[in-house]
């Protein structure tokens, strides 16, 4: 089967997105998109996976629990979990690694837990937007024990990126590579090539999503595709 996604967007939980962008709001607008596979990875967190998950269901659309990881290089690294538990379990592990700095929502935005209405909602105090105290060699390796997916984001990006910030992509098992531009501007040969939306607003919702062929279904079909590259990319 062909499926649409798109493994990287943010929710109101991250200071740097729309207070509007509800978990409730990203499923239902990727769903109008026709977006299959879909993924909320806030940075350093996973505290808004819970109503996220609540609203893939009614919008049958498949949920994918991830985290964008800021390392101590300040490199962004996706977390992608099939399992909510494991990935909520893995979100209290990254926000341990945090330095406990407050944040400032004046200067540096709001960061909003949200339940599947947004009715009731509550501000998480400790700044997300900081480096996490691990390595990305290290955080690659502990994401992949735990049979999740590691991506590194945004590769191409001048900032926040490995090729920004390194200079090079390590040699690593990546379970793929999330690149801004197709073609990337470097080789990537070596790993299957994704874009993200990398949503922070709604109308960022689908502007890189892309296609994979596979005979599984949800998480597996990730697997399956990355590994066997089957992808295409939006024209």
């Amino acid at each position: 089967m062909r499926y649409c996604i798109d493994l990287h967007n943010h929710s109101c939980l991250s200071s740097c997105a729309s207070d509007d962008l509800l978990p409730a709001v990203l499923a239902m607008e990727a769903a109008d998109q026709g977006i299959d596979i879909l993924a909320l990875t806030d940075h350093n967190t996973g505290r808004n996976l819970g109503s996220f998950k609540e609203a893939c269901e009614i919008v049958e659309i498949t949920p994918i629990f991830g985290i964008e990881i800021t390392t101590n290089e300040e490199i962004h690294l996706l977390a992608l979990f099939e399992n909510l538990d494991e990935a909520q379990k893995f979100s209290l592990y990254i926000e341990d690694l945090l330095p406990k700095i407050p944040n400032t929502p004046k200067l540096f935005g709001n960061q909003i837990i949200s339940d599947l209405t947004g009715e009731n909602s509550e501000e998480l105090t400790v700044m997300l937007s900081n480096a996490c105290d691990i390595s990305f060699d290290t955080l690659v390796e502990e994401i992949l024990a735990l049979g999740a997916l590691a991506i590194p984001a945004h590769i191409d990006r001048p900032s926040n990126s490995v090729i920004g910030n390194l200079g090079f992509i390590p040699p690593l098992n990546y379970s793929a590579v999330e690149s801004i531009a197709i073609p990337p501007i470097v080789n990537t040969d070596q790993w299957a090539t994704i874009q993200g939306s990398d949503a922070h607003y709604i109308e960022h919702i689908g502007r890189r999503k892309c296609f994979i062929e596979s005979d599984k279904e949800g998480f597996a079909a990730l697997v399956d595709a990355f590994s066997t590259k089957s992808i295409e990319y939006l024209k």
